[in-house]
């Protein structure tokens, strides 16, 4: 084969492509040679959101870190990259020329030259607390393989039934092997069972010194870290040499800073059954078929924005941060009207949460705290039928409460790579000492968050104003309620 003549440009932060009239690369050069440089468009100070170590409290092992395994053959397999206490990973990355010249980091997630533990005098513990969410277990199953596996640790204890396993008799703690938990991330739920609530302080210390535990991994929603948070605190109080990990979960994805929780993606899509199933309900129920499609949405509508994208069916979308107005010329039932006049049928999804303008806010809470919400789904189907009947017309409205079913399943591909990527770090974070941190995804890179940092903003919304909602009202066609920024 006839080698190719075209250079390799050597292509740098700020170099360009030169191509000639084909459109062949023939080599690159400066920005600034192309009188390309942007004024005011740069950074003179990054703010690093620090994290806490205990190597400034207690002394390090200073154990060398360089080996992942040993492969068949008996050699070792080492680390192609190791980190540095500066790395970082800039956090507002999109600039223009309001932004002022500083941004907020965090730091790079990832193994470490030097750790603050033996490794082989670690016990670590694992707790899953709040709701179910898809890849629960494949977290855990990457934690244990990373501790005993990679990093030989001596024991993992595994903490069933949310905090209260810490004590509760009827939950007694269980030790985790790596070939107990082969084969584990594949299975929906969580293999050490979760609950809501059952946070004491003061009986989680004693497991934790009792059990000789250096290390705990929490994994849970704002809540759980606001106790990681507390547990993390308490052991430096108390002169307690523990790193305490967190490690973000939320099916809603209202956690902020990260990019996604893991698990969102695989109830995105487990929704989409329950999207189909109404839209052939909606087509086939004839005169003026309607179908709606209750998904899971507390406070936030990611779940109910994401899966109408994902669908492509849906004429009108429901979510908490938008007040639902039913009638006039923002009405979302003269639209739907116009929509099933227009095709014969239509698609409608809301989010739980939605609609408290109209129903009220409930006074009720659950044992995390969290207000029960109102029946919004029936609501609309009532609202509709009505708004039909009032015209002396028929429909035929078929409501699909999926509920729980989109989250008690196994995460997709991309969610299992998500999770070993989250447990993996947040071992690596562990084992050099860093405490009080959560282990998330932030511009597609994996970095160490202080819980302070994730818990101040949570649990976040979605933009109204953003391109997420923005693509929704190009697939709904519905009358938005919230007003627009254009032009301002």
């Amino acid at each position: 084969m006839e080698e190719d003549p075209t250079p390799i440009p050597s292509v740098g932060l700020r170099k360009h492509l030169i191509t000639n009239e084909d459109g062949v690369i023939t080599g690159s050069v400066c920005a600034e040679d192309l009188g390309h440089t942007e004024s005011g468009m740069f950074l003179d100070k990054i703010i690093m959101c620090e994290v806490p170590n205990l190597n400034v409290k207690f002394p390090s092992s200073l154990a060398p870190n360089r080996e992942i395994t040993v492969n068949t053959q008996g050699s070792p397999t080492c680390y192609n990259k190791l980190l540095g206490p500066r790395d970082c990973i800039i956090y507002e990355h999109v600039r223009d020329k309001n932004k002022p010249p500083t941004a907020k980091a965090f730091l790079r997630a990832g193994p470490r030259p030097e750790l603050h533990f033996n490794p082989t005098e670690v016990r670590g513990a694992i707790v899953t607390c709040g709701g179910l969410c898809p890849g629960l277990n494949s977290v855990v199953h990457h934690l244990v393989e990373t501790m005993l596996l990679t990093y030989k640790a001596d024991k993992v204890f595994g903490i069933r039934g949310g905090f209260a396993g810490f004590y509760d008799e009827a939950t007694p703690a269980v030790e985790l092997t790596s070939e107990g938990v082969e084969f584990l991330q594949h299975q929906p739920g969580s293999v050490l069972g979760s609950s809501r609530g059952g946070f004491d302080l003061d009986k989680i210390i004693k497991f934790l010194v009792d059990n000789k535990v250096n290390q705990l991994y929490i994994i849970g929603g704002d809540g759980t870290h606001r106790g990681a948070l507390r547990i993390a605190s308490e052991c430096m109080q108390r002169g307690l040499n523990i790193s305490v990990t967190g490690i973000p979960k939320t099916i809603d994805n209202d956690l902020d800073i990260i990019d996604r929780s893991f698990g969102f993606l695989t109830a995105v899509e487990s929704a989409q059954a329950a999207i189909q199933a109404a839209t052939t309900e909606a087509k086939c129920n004839l005169p003026n078929g309607i179908g709606v499609v209750k998904l899971m949405g507390r406070s936030a509508g990611y779940i109910a924005a994401y899966a109408t994208m994902a669908s492509g069916d849906v004429d009108l979308c429901l979510v908490p941060e938008s007040p639902i107005v039913l009638e006039g010329p923002s009405g979302c039932i003269p639209h739907l009207m116009k929509r099933v006049e227009e095709k014969g049928y239509a698609v409608v999804v809301v989010a739980e949460g939605a609609g408290e303008e109209l129903l009220g806010e409930s006074t009720a809470k659950d044992a995390s705290g969290n207000k029960r919400l109102p029946a919004i789904g029936k609501f609309m189907k009532g609202a509709i039928e009505d708004a039909y009947h009032a015209e002396d017309k028929i429909c035929n409205v078929k409501y699909i409460d999926p509920s729980y079913m989109i989250r008690s399943v196994a995460a997709t591909a991309f969610d299992q790579i998500y999770c070993m990527q989250l447990a993996q770090n947040a071992v690596h974070g562990a084992m050099a000492g860093y405490t009080a941190f959560s282990a998330g995804v932030v511009n597609n890179r994996t970095v160490y968050i202080p819980i302070t940092e994730l818990v101040e903003n949570s649990p976040r919304c979605l933009n109204m104003h953003g391109r997420t909602w923005e693509r929704v009202l190009t697939i709904t066609r519905q009358p938005n309620t919230i007003e627009s920024r254009a032009g301002k």
